[in-house]
Order: structure tokens, then sequence, then C-alpha cells
């Protein structure tokens, strides 16, 4: 296998570049280098894979100049945009370095490439002016040095690297003495005494010839006019006088203040001061001097950061004919002082932020700058607030503002962040830039209810359309993150147990989409459903979904909108013709039952049993006697149905009774049913006769199920003249008539009530006025003796007072539900005038209800569904 190790090793030596020059691409270009000029792979150099330039944007960003390169968008190469001028960029700074960032995106990065530009030998030298005037006396010495004006070159380095030379003379000889590194002295030297007379006037070219190659030369005409007479020239006491001045001294600071002397006398002896006319016009304009006194002062402001030094060339001139000068230099340092505050920049920005950003996330990129030198110039960045937000240094002067903490719309929708600077003057001086980061909603918050349970009572027989509830979810999250959106959630709603056809909850209720208004499909009924449980869903519209639920119990609240309704006697020997309706009237039917003559007062002759499939109060039953009014024979037991005598049976009351009772509820408006009663009176051996009888027919099958009156009485007028065909009749079959009183007995004893239904044990309770409330999760079946099954069980406790003495008192008093021997545990009874009064413990067995013979009645009420004034938990 051949392994190509070329382009490995040119990865190794990149990388190890990269390393070693602190994550900077340098490159070099020489200036007037042409449009479309290649500097360097700088896609390839940053690492990005073919065409990942353009994709990731890859693209520069200046810095308060003009770069005059750009970044080739197809190929990811830096290339010359425009005519790169060393000179024009960076003056006479060596080396000439562009500072250029770099942003690429997905992920946002920034990189740092140094473009160093090199000097080319484009500029000749140059001096002031084409062409100098001398005038020289001639009795100056040989020695004689007159200062000239060097030529200068904007080049840099060898290519301002400067040379002087003098066309022939036999006067006049050219000197060139080096300052420092870069300052030349150029002196023009006497080297041989001058006569005017032979040569009044000289003319001499200076050369000045760069470093370059090729190189390049400027020239500059000495004409030297020769004078006659004064023949001293004034003399400084130090050739250079070296100043230091701050920066911020203020207009008329005194400098300094030079003194020049002249061997002469008298008129070229005076001296005056000027500065000499190297000095360009702008540097004239920041000092004056006093012509007379030497006296140097400022007239303008100085500024470090753009001039740090200046160089005064100073002559004192006599007034002699012609008049002599003597030559000074005075260097001034300017001083530095923290007088520029730190500048911030935001270069790039990327806003808004979302809430789930990663920390680490860069937010924006800065650059900070301080035009001061030293530890003015030093700059030290802070954010405020310190969180969620930081700064990560990238490069001298250039920072990240980057995510440090989690982010929460829905505390922050929007931070105001400020990054400041201060530098390291004194006193320091502060600057700062605000920065407003917007915070972009996602879907991280449910809708959430006020409520896990909510509890709506809703009359039954309601109007299909009513409003039951407003329901209401909150969604902190904004636009569609936080839009909600209400249903009710599929459910089954009754089943086998209930007796109740299963239906989704849906078809009862229905809730607005929009505003959670929950209101009924159609009427609903009692009856039917007691309770109704489902749930409601409150979706958001974000991406993906979040939802929320809560819990609907909605109770329905029984009206009075059923009639009792009459069910036959027991055994089935009584017809039954009844029909219910309000409590405006009652309407007429038929039953029958015998009674024999002498009865003692308080024998039951029968037993109206009625139902109402309401509940509560208005499943409460009472018995009244409407018809004969006043004392008859019979009574009716209020609550208990049973028909008795009143007192003892006398022939006087005739063959037979006619009773019309009244069967109401408690409801409002109550409700009722009628029932009318045809009691035989016949002799007791009949009477048993009768009972047998009806026993008999009741049990055959096709029995009808009783006899009219009038064949009631025809059968009583029979009975009557064939007594004794009866009597024998009832001795010969006497076994069989024992067998059908066993019979009949078992038929019309009482049956203990049988309580059906799983689950756990619930409370039901109830107020004395019919209000009741009960928390119901699983149907009970309530069977009593033959009456029809009940969904629901409810106990009644009335308040009754203390019964009267004598037989009266059974039928006043009602009695205890035979349902009650199979609960387990006491119920909670007790008679009480407030419907909040507290039932007393009292175990069944001391209750006073127990029928003759320690058996235990049906009570009237035992087949309602109706709670009075009391608990029971079952």
């Amino acid at each position: 296998m051949v392994v190509c190790w070329g382009p490995v090793l040119r990865v190794l030596v990149l990388q190890a570049a990269w390393a070693l020059g602190g994550g900077q691409v340098r490159y070099s270009v020489p200036e007037e280098a042409k449009a479309g000029t290649v500097v360097g792979r700088l896609a390839q150099d940053l690492g990005l894979e073919a065409g990942e330039a353009e994709a990731r944007r890859l693209r520069l960003v200046a810095q308060g100049r003009r770069a005059s390169v750009e970044v080739s968008g197809a190929s990811g190469a830096l290339v010359v945009s425009s005519r790169l001028d060393r000179e024009e960029l960076c003056g006479k700074s060596a080396p000439c370095a562009l500072r250029l960032e770099v942003l690429v995106e997905r992920p946002l990065r920034v990189f740092h490439v140094e473009l160093e530009v090199t000097d080319i030998n484009d500029n000749a030298p140059l001096f002031p002016a084409a062409r100098k005037n001398l005038s020289l006396p001639e009795n100056s010495p040989p020695g004689s040095r007159f200062p000239l004006e060097g030529a200068s070159d904007a080049d840099v380095g060898a290519n301002a690297q400067l040379s002087y030379t003098l066309s022939p003379s036999e006067h006049f000889g050219l000197e060139v003495k080096s300052k420092d590194e870069k300052k030349m002295s150029l002196v023009l030297v006497l080297t041989k005494a001058l006569d005017r007379e032979t040569m009044p006037v000289h003319r001499l070219v200076v050369t000045a010839s760069d470093g370059g190659r090729p190189s390049l030369t400027g020239t500059v005409e000495l004409v030297i006019s020769v004078l006659d007479a004064n023949d001293n020239a004034p003399q400084f006491n130090q050739s250079v006088y070296k100043v230091q001045l701050p920066e911020n001294a203020a207009p008329g600071t005194v400098l300094l203040q030079l003194t020049a002397t002249d061997k002469d006398e008298g008129i070229n002896r005076e001296i005056d001061y000027l500065f000499s006319n190297a000095i360009s016009t702008e540097v004239q304009d920041l000092f004056t001097m006093d012509r007379k006194s030497g006296e140097i002062r400022t007239t303008g402001k100085l500024d470090f950061e753009d001039v740090q030094s200046y160089d005064l060339e100073i002559e004192a001139r006599d007034k002699g004919t012609p008049p002599l000068s003597g030559h000074c230099s005075v260097e001034l340092e300017v001083l530095d002082v923290n007088d520029n505050a730190p500048e911030v920049w935001v270069t790039s920005l990327s806003v808004p932020v979302p809430e789930d950003a990663a920390a680490g996330t860069v937010v924006a990129l800065l650059s900070v700058s301080d035009r001061d030198s030293g530890a003015n110039g030093r700059v030290r960045c802070a954010v405020w607030p310190a969180s969620p937000f930081g700064l990560v240094a990238t490069f001298a002067g250039s920072y990240s503002l980057v995510l440090r903490e989690a982010l929460d719309r829905e505390r922050v929708s929007e931070y105001e962040v400020e990054v400041r600077a201060e530098d390291g003057g004194s006193p320091p001086l502060r600057a700062s830039r605000g920065v407003r980061v917007p915070v972009s909603d996602v879907n991280d918050n449910a809708p959430s209810f006020a409520q896990a349970v909510y509890t709506v009572l809703a009359r039954e027989n309601n109007a299909a359309g009513a409003e039951l509830a407003r329901l209401w979810a909150r969604d902190p999250d904004e636009a569609g993150n936080g839009r909600v959106s209400y249903s009710v959630a599929e459910g089954v709603v009754g089943g086998a147990s209930s007796g109740v056809a299963r239906r989704p909850a849906s078809s009862y209720v229905s809730v607005d989409a929009e505003s959670g208004r929950l209101w009924a499909l159609q009427p609903l009924d009692y009856e039917e459903l007691q309770v109704l449980q489902f749930e409601v869903r409150a979706v958001d519209a974000g991406e993906p979904p979040l939802c929320g639920n809560a819990t609907v119990q909605l109770f329905v609240v029984d009206e009075n909108d059923n009639a009792p309704a009459l069910l036959p006697l027991a055994g089935g020997g009584a017809g039954v013709g009844a029909a219910g309706e309000a409590a405006s009237g009652p309407v007429s039917g038929a039953l029958w039952a015998w009674a024999a003559w002498g009865a003692p007062a308080g024998q039951v002759v029968a037993k109206i049993r009625a139902v109402d499939a309401d509940s509560g109060y208005n499943a409460w039953l009472r018995y009244e006697l409407w018809e004969p009014r006043g004392k008859g024979p019979f009574r009716v037991g209020l609550y208990s149905g049973e028909v008795s005598t009143a007192r003892a049976l006398e022939e006087a009351d005739g063959p037979r009774q006619r009773l019309v009772i009244v069967v109401r509820d408690h409801g409002e408006p109550a409700r009722s049913a009628t029932a009318t009663l045809s009691v035989s009176l016949v002799e007791g051996a009949e009477a048993a006769l009768a009972a047998a009888g009806s026993s008999s027919s009741s049990s055959s099958p096709g029995a009808g199920a009783g006899l009219r009156p009038a064949e009631g009485g025809a059968a009583a007028a029979a009975a009557a003249t064939n007594v004794w065909l009866v009597v024998a009749i009832c001795a010969v079959s006497s076994l069989f008539l024992l067998a059908v009183v066993l019979y009949g007995a078992s038929r019309w004893a009482p049956r203990a009530a049988v309580l059906s239904g799983p689950g756990p044990a619930t409370l039901v309770c109830a107020s004395e006025v019919g209000s009741w409330s009960y928390s119901q999760r699983q149907s009970r079946s309530l069977c009593v003796a033959d009456g029809a099954g009940k969904s629901d069980l409810m106990v009644f406790s009335p308040n009754f007072p203390p019964p009267p003495p004598g037989p009266a008192a059974k039928e006043t008093q009602p009695e205890p539900p035979a349902l009650l021997d199979t609960v387990s545990g006491p119920p909670f009874l007790a008679p009480s005038s407030s419907p909040d009064a507290p039932w007393p413990d009292a175990p069944l067995s001391s209750a006073p209800w127990a029928g003759a013979g320690g058996s235990r009645a049906r009570p009237p009420w035992a087949c309602g569904r109706w709670v009075l004034g009391g608990c029971l938990r079952i």
C-alpha cells in the first residue's frame, strides 16, 4: 500500500504554523499590485473544505479603513480589489500591516488575518523646493557651514535611504551626517574663501539618490550670492534644544526662550529670531516666536495621537548688510495624557436569540480601541448585567458577547446589555455601548388549568346549547405557542354496571375550541345520568404542540319531572287502575281488598305501593286519604301507604267501602297519583276464603289482576247464602287450604333488601329541605321486596313528633327500611329541625321500628330515590 505523505505533511506544517501564530493568518503583497492579484488561499488556510467558503459566507470585516482586498466567493481566495498604495495606507510606518477580520457563519466564527503591504521603490526623493537661494558674505571663512534642507522619500526601508552628491565646485563641499536612524543633517561647507569680484554668484546642484533598485533621484539648485561686509553670523549656545510638553498644554504655554550672540557691533549685532523656511505652514500655525526675545509659545492645541514630536529649525539673523544667520534645532517631544476615552463598536449582531440557545452561543462581535498609548491605551472590558451574558476576548481589541446561562423568555423577553470599557489612565476614562438582545419564544410551556378538577352542577331538562361553565387554561408562551384550543377528550359514560347504554362524553357536552365555553348538546336526564366525568384537553399551537388536561365532574341536579307510579298490591290480588298528574287534582283508579266484620282497630287491610323515578325530596312519597272525608272506618299510613282499620268494623259500615287515596311527592311543584280502593266487608271465614282464592288465582297462569267492584259485591252475596257450602268445602279441602294459606303467607311476608354492586363504600348525604349531593363512583342497585331496582340508595330520617299512645302510634310513625338490616355499621339518624344538625350515631338494633314478632316491615320509601336530613355510608 502506497502512502502519499505530501498532503499530510502540508496539513501538519499548516497546523504548526497556525499554532505558532496564535491562530492568525499572515499574508504579504507588494504595493501597486494589480486588481485581481491572488494574495493567498484564505479558505484553504482557514481549514475550510472546497465550496464551504461560499456556503458559510466567508467575508471580510474592515476596521475603519479601506482594505483594498476582498474574498473571492467561489474560490475563497484573498485577492486585490483596488489600488494598494503603502504610503497612503501606512505613511512612514514600517512594516505596513493591515489587520483584517474574517467572518464565517453556521456557526459564527471570526478569524484574524494580517496583510503586510511591502514597499516598492515608486517614490523619488523630493526636495522642498526645486531652487534655493543662499546669500553668503564674502568674508565667510573657509569651513563655514550652511545647513540645507534635505530631501524626503515617501518610501521606507532601503528605498528611503538617501545619499547626497554635490555638483563639482572648488569653493563648496557637501557634508552629510546622521542625527539618528531616521534623520540626516545636510550641510553645505565652504572649502575655499569667496571672492565676490571673481564670482558673485555660484550655482550648484545637490542630487539625492535613494537605495532602491533601480535608484531614483531628486535635485535642488542652489543659487549662492556672495555678499560683502558683515562677516560674523549670530551663534546659539547649543545647536540642539530638547523640550518635553504634555499634549494638554494650554495655548500660550512658553516652550523655550532662545538666546544667540553676534560678535559684530552696531546694526550687524542686532538679531531677529524666526522660524526656518524649512518648517511647514501647519507646524508654524501651532507655535509662535517673539522676534526680539526668542521666546517660543504654543498657539494651537497639541495632540499626541496625531504627532508625537516636532523638529523646529530656528534661525537667528542679524541686521548687517548682508545679514548673517545662525541656526539651531528645537526638538519638542509631546507627552501623552489620558485624554481619549475608549471606543466600543458592534461589528456583528445575531438577534433575536432563541430562549433554548445553548451556553456559549455567540450573540455579538465587538471591537474596542483607545487612541492613547501605554497604560492610557490599555482597555479593560466588562458586560452589565453580569448574567446571562459574558465577554470572551478573541484577539487584541476584539471580544465576543456570548451566552453564559439559559434564557427564559417568559421571565425576561428582552435584555438591554451594556458593554463597558475602561482604560488604565489616571483618572481612567470610560465608555459604554448598549446592545439590545431580544429573546425569541420556543414552545416550552404546556397549557395549565387553574384547577385540576372542576365541579359543575346542571339541572336536568336543561335546554340544548345551554352554557354549563367556562374553562380557561393559561399558556405563558407567545403567539402560536400560547394560543390554546380546547376539546373534550373522548370517554365512555355508562356501561353494564350502571344500566345505561355506553355513550361517549362528547354526545352530552361540547367545549368551544377558542373560548373554553362548556355547553350541553342535549337536555340532561337525571334518571338516565347522575354524574358525568370527562376530561377537557387544552392544546397550544406550538411545534411540537403541548397539552394540559383538567377533569370535569358534571353533577346533574334532579328536577321533579316524574309523578309517582302505582304498583300492584302485594300478592297480586288487587286490581290497579291509577294515573298520575300534578297536584291540581287526583285521577281515579280501581283496587280492591277484603276486610272481616269485627276486625279490630289497626288491622292492615291493604298496602298501597308506589315508586317515583326522581330522587331526594322529589321521590319522597306521602299517602293521603282523599275520600271519604272525616272519620271513616279506615285510615292510610302517611308514609307507609298501609290501609288499616281506624276502629272496629261494624255492619253499619255497609258491605263495601270505597277509598280514594292520593300519593304525592315532595317536589316543587308536587306531582301525584290517585288510587281507588274498594274494600268488601265479609264474615271472617269468607274473608279467609277470599284471600285464599285470590292467592290461588294469582298463582295460576292467565289469572286476572283482580276483580272489578261489581264482581266483588256479587261474590260477597253468594258467600252469605252458601256459607254452609263454604264450610263443607273448607272441611273437605283442609289440607289444600292449609297449603294455600302457607303459600299466601310466604307471598305476603316482608323480604330482606338486597344491595348489590361492586366498588368502594360511598357517602350519601342530604338535608331535610331536599338539597343534596353525593360522591358516587359506582352505581348500586337496590331491590326491596318485589319492587323495581334503583340505581342509587338514599335514606330518609324524617322529623316526627313523638307518637301518641294507643294502637294508632304504629301508623303515624314511619317504619325503618328493611334494607338497613343488610348495611354494615350504624347509620346516622337524628330527628332534627335544622338541616345542618348532625345525626347521632344510633345502632339499628336500638331503633323502635321492628314490627310484630320482631320482623321488620318494609318502608313506603324503600323503592324511592331520595334523601332527607341524613347521611348513610354504603
